[in-house]
């Protein structure tokens, strides 16, 4: 992937985790997203600090909402059409 993609998706889902910390219940755990100090917008940063970057945002979102579905388990019926 090209550092210029890998910032794209570094600014996808910064904008996932602003809508999930605006619209869930629970707060996305950014503490290491936060610690490496790498933005979308810090374009001057290397392409390997922003895939870690990627890598702990995401690393945030998932393990958040895996949490909150755990709490939430609710058996959905399987459905054929």
């Amino acid at each position: 992937m090209k550092k210029q993609e890998l910032i794209h998706l570094h600014g996808l889902l910064a904008e996932v985790s602003n809508y999930y910390d605006q619209n869930a219940a629970e707060d996305v755990d950014l503490d290491e997203y936060e610690d490496l100090g790498v933005r979308p917008t810090s374009i001057h940063k290397s392409k390997t600090d922003h895939k870690a970057a990627v890598f702990a945002l995401a690393g945030g979102i998932t393990s958040t909402m895996a949490t909150e579905d755990e709490e939430e388990s609710e058996a959905v019926p399987a459905s054929a059409d």
